[in-house]
């Protein structure tokens, strides 16, 4: 099949969620020798130029960038709260370069697949339609009404909430919206399938969890050990859930386990951390690390993971990397939703502060636990999130829809 990927930012380097699903499923479309080709947009925050990527990425894919500016600007921002229904993170995307550049590959090329990478590239649907017969998938990374949602209402009165109870409206209509324009939706968990079939999808569907490629997470041998009573939190800075989940945990958590564990560490890694933000991670005992080159290395050197997320959809990639890693992990069960893991079997859930606390303090009390876990956790991913599985089967879905088109046309 002739694939194009349109993406709202530059996948690689994969150092986020989005990212990693983004290029594992380009890697293993490619690998299962379709021809693939990508539109990225380049952006201030992720940027990138494709002759400094790697071989195994250039050779056999084809690589399209334009720059997008999607920097927010607050005269913008506030005409836009005025004068449009469009929720004002989506209209960043908007691009002229970019949908002309569209034009040119749909023009080039006949496309089997169209597969956008998330509801920012929503506004690009006419265009595909008016120059290829191409089916369109929507790659449902998360529901994105559901995370501004439980934004709004994790937050303080203001007029920060007031601003964002309005967006949330807006991308709400935006969503809803969107699931009559597009030929195949691809969400990444059960739950995000429900809720989307409940707003309203009626389209052809198939659930392709974020994986992992196995073979990248096999712990080396003669490991040193993880450094002792140590918890640790990886991920995106930029993305206020995760800021959100960390201060949290630091205001409502630590103290509780500091109490019991004096000499504990907790150690964060993320880029892009705004500088407001860092400040506020100036407490005892938090070293915090910035980006960090390997987070794989980074995860192996610690004990516990945390992942004390309040607000999100979709799953969380990091997650599920730390599992295969056969790191016990603490989370929120906001956090772990869509994975279908177990409390207790694969990883320890919490509901509230004190619940997640005594989780922590359990797992440094009775290490045999941390392995009971971690290995459970290892089998899990094997058994559920194995990316070239789940890809092979999504591909296998796209030439059955393909087929049952031709046919329909006879």
């Amino acid at each position: 099949m002739n694939i194009l990927f349109l993406t709202n930012k530059m996948p690689y380097p994969p150092t986020d969620g989005g990212t990693i699903s983004t290029l594992n499923m380009i890697k293993v479309y490619s690998k299962e020798g379709n021809n693939v080709t990508v539109l990225a947009m380049n952006t201030h925050k992720h940027n990138f130029k494709v002759e400094d990527m790697p071989e195994e990425l250039t050779k056999n894919i084809k690589w399209h960038t334009c720059y997008v500016d999607t920097r927010i600007k607050p005269p913008e921002m506030f005409l836009n709260l005025l004068f449009s229904n469009m929720p004002y993170n989506a209209k960043r995307f908007i691009s002229n370069t970019y949908r002309n550049k569209l034009k040119q590959i749909l023009s080039q090329e006949k496309f089997d697949i169209v597969q956008l990478e998330g509801l920012y590239l929503y506004p690009y649907i006419s265009t595909i339609r008016k120059s290829s017969d191409a089916l369109i998938a929507f790659h449902a990374h998360n529901v994105e009404q559901e995370i501004w949602k439980r934004t709004v209402r994790n937050q303080n009165p203001g007029l920060k909430r007031m601003y964002n109870r309005v967006l949330s409206a807006r991308m709400q209509r935006l969503e809803n919206r969107s699931l009559h324009k597009f030929d195949i939706l691809v969400p990444v968990t059960e739950r995000d399938s429900h809720i989307l079939d409940f707003l309203g999808n009626k389209n052809a569907t198939y659930v392709a969890p974020t994986g992992v490629i196995l073979s990248n997470f096999d712990i080396p041998e003669n490991l040193p050990s993880p450094k002792h009573n140590t918890l640790f939190f990886i991920g995106a800075l930029d993305w206020f859930p995760n800021q959100e989940g960390i201060i949290w945990f630091l205001d409502k958590v630590w103290h509780l386990v500091l109490k019991e564990y004096p000499d504990i560490e907790l150690h964060i890694a993320g880029r892009n951390a705004p500088e407001k933000f860092e400040h506020k991670l100036n407490r005892k005992n938090v070293v915090f690390h910035g980006q960090v080159e390997d987070a794989k290395e980074f995860c192996l050197k610690y004990n516990i993971m945390i992942s004390p997320l309040l607000t999100g959809s979709g799953m969380r990639v990091k997650l599920i990397e730390t599992m295969a890693l056969r790191k016990p992990i603490v989370s929120t069960y906001v956090s772990a939703e869509g994975i279908k893991v177990v409390n207790k079997i694969h990883m320890t859930l919490a509901h509230d502060e004190h619940e997640f606390a005594n989780g922590i303090i359990e797992l440094l009390r009775e290490p045999e636990k941390c392995k009971m876990y971690a290995e459970n956790a290892r089998l899990h991913v094997e058994k559920h999130f194995d990316s070239v599985k789940i890809m092979q089967g999504l591909l296998k879905f796209y030439k059955q829809m393909l087929e049952k088109r031709k046919n329909n046309e006879h």
